[in-house]
């Protein structure tokens, strides 16, 4: 009898320990479980994310390769005026690797030349930039100022940029203003213009809770003008920025001194082909990096309402 209840003790001892045993072993398969889900959904999401990744990047990938094939096999024939992208690096290789040199003079890297008109569109356009958007609130919330000034702009705007460049340097007697003033008369129109439409299609409602509030015009201009204008004023400034670097590159060609327009046209004078499609390619890169860096700015601004 003793030994039955010994046994069966026994028993119970051992079903208490595996009880114990499979509790933690049951709570672990129940996370591991849990998790797998959650591990699931975060590699759908990386490949999801990797998918539209390389959705934008290999057709241009593409697009460039095959571009650079057709150019490197057209350019290779005998008689080709050209060079093909092979010898274009090897021609600039010393500038491609280090591009901060600097040797005194005009014998400097593209990063110096870049810098320097760099330094001349940023003044340029945050000259424009203030001006364009002051004259466009002046023209779109006052009638006479838009029957007034809005015929000058629009004759003024059709006006070359190089052709206010023998102007600027009759007036200021020196390359550096006159080249910050082409930019600077080149990239106002657009802003001008857009800032006017956007404060003329301010919404009525907009107006009607300003006047019940009795906001000021400064309180008017700032939480209602801006706001409710800022997708078109920034539609003009990334107009601006584009037009302030293609007028730079073009007056820098003229005025001379260190830029990037200065290093183009310097290159052709010395019949250094390469250097002038390396310098075409940065001058596009950097292009690019300005329109994308204004429409950032926009769609933290707007909220995402500017057009991009």
């Amino acid at each position: 009898m003793h030994g039955l209840i010994r046994i069966k003790a026994s028993k119970m001892n051992m079903s208490v320990r595996e009880t114990k045993t499979a509790e933690p072993l049951a709570s672990a398969s129940a996370k591991i479980l849990a998790l797998a889900p959650r591990r699931a959904n975060f590699t759908t999401r990386v490949f999801a994310r990797a998918g539209a990744i390389a959705m934008r990047l290999v057709p241009p990938v593409v697009v460039i390769a095959l571009v650079l094939l057709l150019w490197e096999f057209l350019c290779r024939k005998s008689g080709a005026t050209l060079p093909p992208p092979s010898r274009v690096v090897k021609d600039t290789w010393e500038l491609i690797v280090d591009p901060f040199f600097d040797r005194g003079g005009i014998d400097k890297g593209l990063f110096w030349h870049l810098s320097a008109s760099l330094q001349r569109v940023a003044f340029g356009y945050a000259l424009a930039s203030v001006a364009g958007v002051a004259l466009g609130t002046l023209v779109g919330q006052s009638v006479w100022a838009m029957r007034g000034l809005d015929p000058i702009f629009q004759v003024l705007r059709t006006v070359p940029p190089l052709a206010w460049l023998p102007l600027s340097l009759a007036a200021f007697r020196d390359g550096q203003p006159s080249a910050i003033f082409v930019i600077f008369i080149t990239a106002i129109w657009p802003i001008i213009i857009n800032t006017a439409v956007g404060i003329r299609n301010i919404p009525q409602d907009y107006r009607n809770v300003a006047a019940v509030l009795r906001l000021n015009h400064f309180e008017f201009f700032v939480k209602i003008m801006v706001p409710a204008a800022a997708p078109y004023i920034f539609t003009g400034l990334r107009i601006g920025i584009g037009l302030s670097w293609l007028a730079i590159v073009a007056a820098e060609m003229l005025t001379g001194g260190v830029g990037i327009g200065f290093f183009i046209w310097d290159a052709w004078n010395s019949s250094h082909i390469s250097e002038i499609i390396l310098a075409l390619v940065y001058v596009g890169l950097i292009g690019f990096m300005l329109d994308r860096m204004v429409a950032a700015i926009a769609n933290i601004v707007t909220r995402g309402t500017a057009a991009n």
